[in-house]
């Protein structure tokens, strides 16, 4: 009951800093539930509030998104994601949970230092990148920030820029979750409350995100969401 309670305050806080910082809910709940039911299903788990999320957000911004992005980059995503799941289903839990740690050290590393905010690839580098953070997010869940430095070569302007990313994060949820659901759906049941609780609060944080955090840099939520990152990298690693 307490993990549940404590799941659904985090999911509440990721889908808050999401509206604020255009990402955080599948980076922020998925090493948190690790933590809580294992990296394995915790990576299944998370992409369900993960979808919730962005839909709703989408819902919002839906006329803002662009096509040909969306029809290109996008697929090249849903792709890259299909690939990660099916790699996902046949990887050992050990070895997920080792790349999980690792993908979230340097991902944080890359958002405390400010790297990832001067990071530029050139067009096909942004395919490609595409591609390969759509793998990222089908394999460990962890996609949000390779995608918005790949987009960042699109030259999109930043509502159509936000509204697109959420988009292709919609695309990457449809094709990975049927996976998930064939391959880990019985034990993804036996935590149905937790899922519930932290799909709601992914909602209410979506919701209220703006109001509650909207005053705060986004840069310094980049960097305080890149340190956390870091620190349940550590924790998992040191937690094998």
């Amino acid at each position: 009951m307490l993990a549940a309670v404590l799941i659904a305050i985090a999911a509440f806080f990721a889908g808050a800093v999401s509206a604020v910082a255009g990402f955080g809910i599948g980076s922020i709940l998925t090493p948190l539930l690790g933590l809580t039911i294992g990296v394995k299903l915790a990576v299944a788990a998370a992409a369900i509030p993960h979808f919730i999320g962005n839909a709703l957000r989408l819902w919002t911004l839906r006329d803002k998104v662009d096509k040909h992005v969306l029809k290109t980059f996008g697929l090249m995503s849903g792709a890259g994601a299909l690939a990660g799941a099916l790699l996902y289903a046949a990887v050992a839990t050990s070895a997920l949970k080792l790349v999980f740690a690792i993908v979230l050290i340097i991902v944080g590393a890359f958002g405390v230092t400010g790297w990832s905010d001067h990071l530029r690839f050139g067009r096909r580098g942004a395919w490609l990148a595409g591609g390969v953070s759509g793998l990222l997010g089908g394999l460990v869940g962890n996609q949000g920030g390779i995608r918005a430095a790949a987009m960042l070569a699109l030259d999109v302007r930043k509502e159509v820029f936000v509204a697109t990313a959420v988009a292709i994060a919609l695309v990457v949820d449809g094709a990975r979750l049927p996976v998930y659901a064939f391959s880990t759906g019985r034990q993804l049941l036996t935590v149905w409350p937790m899922l519930v609780g932290a799909s709601v609060a992914v909602m209410l944080g979506t919701f209220f995100g703006k109001s509650l955090l909207g005053r705060v840099p986004e840069s310094v939520f980049r960097r305080l969401v890149a340190a956390l990152l870091i620190a349940l990298g550590v924790a998992m690693l040191v937690s094998r």
